[in-house]
């Protein structure tokens, strides 16, 4: 058997000693992975653990009763591939919108979320439907809407997660129950901000939902997306599960679902797989856009099932870890998967550890990936990137170190960092740095007088620097050059910045009293730089003492605006929402904001809040020593509202 990473549950950095290297001669080495030959292997694989299924079942029968059930092999598993985007990524098109509004990690590569800008119209997706609010020199005036689905269809078991715009076309991403798997619905708006149904399809998926990342991604005209799907060994016909792509035509019209992943496409390693510790197909699917008829292609790649994904603008990463007892002791083991966006072949390290979330992973500059690590971690299912623990980790390695899957990164390439409290981890790649401390996230806020943030450089071993700071860390963002963490403390919201200059230092702290963040998310939260020193940036809040599971139910009360002057924050004031606008929107479909519902928005030099139903707008002035903002407009266009705009 390989050799591979086994490491304790205890910690991390107890374990790396027990890091094999998997020493192979260069002449011998391998740089990618391996896919399957044919059908004829993949089903040859199949079969042979349907055999082995079948002689584990006669051995348990001819056991006399009352004595244990005849133990599993001691099976080594290799980590997972990760997916492969096929073509190689695209420059943005023409007919896209200029103009970002979702705060993305990378780049040029956009995330799915609940509103987007086309022209002058924003787009908002909420409760299962579409919505279109003109933009006017003078007014907002609510345009469309349109059910997020397709007509004479049953959304009751589906969930419209997110939203993206290329051209003139909008994708609705969602995940249906009865559908099998993820459905995108392909929506036309026109430049009167007019929306049309064209088209729904479905991929067959699990449920990819995490409380943390985003499904989706747009780089040009390609939809990449991640989904998981879970393998049974046992099932007469395994390629039920396979990736597969099906047009919907109406109830009872769709047809069958066709392949999209052949075998030639399915990767792994040389590593023996064990089906009875859980086994999944991790898949990235890319659509084209561009083309009349949805056209999309999947690489796969046979692993155990836990998972965190990754999406740089020249790669997708998929990290697995997986968690079984060997004779008697719990040990894990893990992977990570890099498919390059230029279509080459994908290629793996055995690790050890887990990334708590995509915020984790830096694909950089000069060539390395680097990525921050704890003992244990759950992946990225829901809610699980909210209860990681143990010892905490720097991996940095370099791209031309990734093959098939047989070499373990080396234990070098790991660096101790100091560890950190609670289950919560928030963390964050900013310019040269890396960022990471701990809050109240989802639940709600604690004492957090005497907490820290630990800072770093990641790409030199300078020491590690932990800045006191007066409250959890529940949010890390970039300020330009600079960094900011918000957290609570007790029933107040505190935003400290951050100076990265060639130290890290606290620079200063602001104080909104009886507040708490109103969403969680990364895409709750925008800056818009004015100068190289200078900007706005906005953040949904509600009640102070609120759980931040509240987003799930309820708009924020208001959208809170600060000003950053070299570091310095000042609030300019907030935009509220409408008291008891929450009305009865006769929901059909996706009734629970998993998504949340509240944002700011800074579209060239105006900006807004969206909370709901409801978008303000406010403008910006300058009067006396400070900067306010001050509410101009809003518009409701709440389903069955007279859609009042003042």
């Amino acid at each position: 058997m390989k050799p591979i990473i086994t490491c304790m549950l205890a910690g991390l950095l107890a374990c790396l000693c027990l890091t094999a290297s998997a020493t192979v001669q260069p002449a011998e080495r391998r740089t990618t992975l391996t896919a399957f030959a044919s059908e004829a292997q993949l089903s040859a694989l199949f079969k042979s653990w349907q055999e082995q299924q079948k002689r584990r079942d006669e051995a348990r029968r001819a056991q006399p009763s009352g004595q244990a059930s005849v133990p599993m092999a001691d099976q080594n598993v290799a980590g997972v591939a990760p997916p492969a985007p096929a073509p190689a990524a695209a420059k943005a098109e023409a007919g896209a919108a200029s103009e970002s509004v979702t705060n993305t990690q990378t780049t040029g590569v956009d995330e799915g979320g609940i509103v987007k800008l086309h022209g002058k119209h924003l787009v908002v997706l909420r409760r299962g439907r579409l919505f279109t609010v003109a933009l006017g020199d003078a007014q907002l005036k609510p345009v469309a809407a349109i059910d997020a689905f397709g007509p004479d269809s049953a959304p009751g078991r589906a969930w419209y997660d997110e939203m993206l715009i290329w051209g003139n076309t909008i994708v609705v991403i969602g995940y249906s129950y009865a559908g099998g798997g993820t459905e995108l619905g392909l929506f036309d708006i026109d430049q009167d901000g007019g929306l049309r149904y064209r088209s729904t399809y479905h991929l067959r998926s699990n449920d990819y939902y995490s409380s943390r990342n985003y499904a989706s991604r747009l780089i040009g005209s390609q939809l990449i997306f991640y989904t998981p799907l879970y393998l049974n060994p046992r099932a007469s016909d395994p390629f039920a599960a396979f990736p597969g792509l099906r047009k919907w035509r109406g109830p009872g019209q769709s047809g069958e679902f066709r392949r999209i992943a052949p075998a030639t496409r399915i990767y792994r390693t040389d590593d023996e797989l064990d089906p009875w510790a859980g086994l999944a197909l991790h898949t990235v699917t890319v659509c084209e856009l561009a083309r009349p008829e949805m056209d999309c292609q999947a690489t796969a790649v046979l692993g155990p099932p836990g998972r965190v994904f990754y999406v740089s603008a020249q790669s997708v990463y998929v990290w697995t870890s997986n968690w079984r007892r060997v004779a008697g002791e719990s040990r894990t083991e893990s992977a990570v998967f890099r498919i390059p966006l230029n279509g080459s072949a994908p290629s793996a390290l055995k690790t050890s550890g887990s990334p708590i979330d995509q915020f984790s992973f830096l694909e950089s500059e000069d060539g390395h990936l680097n990525v921050l690590l704890r003992a244990n971690g759950r992946g990225e299912a829901m809610w699980a990137a909210e209860s990681s623990r143990g010892d905490v980790a720097l991996l940095r390695v370099a791209l031309e170190s990734f093959g098939d899957g047989r070499d373990s990164a080396p234990v070098e390439r790991y660096r101790r960092l100091p560890g950190v409290t609670g289950y919560s981890v928030q963390n964050r790649f900013v310019g040269p740095y890396l960022l990471y401390g701990s809050g109240a996230s989802w639940g709600r806020a604690q004492d957090r007088s005497e907490t820290s943030v630990h800072v770093l450089r990641w790409a030199t071993p300078t020491p590690t620097q932990t800045l006191a700071l007066s409250h959890g860390v529940d949010r890390i963002e970039a300020l330009g050059l600079h960094a900011l963490v918000v957290g609570a403390n007790a029933a107040d919201l505190h935003f400290t910045s951050i100076r990265l200059d060639d130290s890290a230092s606290t620079a200063f702290r602001y104080v909104r009293a009886d507040a708490a963040q109103g969403e969680t998310r990364s895409h709750g939260f925008f800056y818009k730089p004015q100068t190289a020193h200078d900007g706005l940036l906005g953040l949904p809040v509600r009640a102070g003492g609120q759980t931040g599971a509240r987003q799930l139910r309820e708009p924020s009360a208001a959208v809170v605006f600060l000003k950053n002057s070299g570091l310095k924050l000042s609030e300019m004031g907030a935009l509220d929402a409408t008291p008891g606008a929450n009305q009865d929107d006769a929901c059909r479909a996706s009734c629970v904001d998993w998504y949340g519902n509240s944002r700011p928005l800074f579209i060239g030099s105006r900006v807004f809040a969206l909370m709901g139903y409801e978008l303000v707008e406010g403008t910006v002035e300058t009067f006396g020593r400070g900067t306010h903002i001050r509410e101009t407009r809003r518009a409701s266009f709440a389903p069955g509202s007279q859609r009042l705009v003042r």
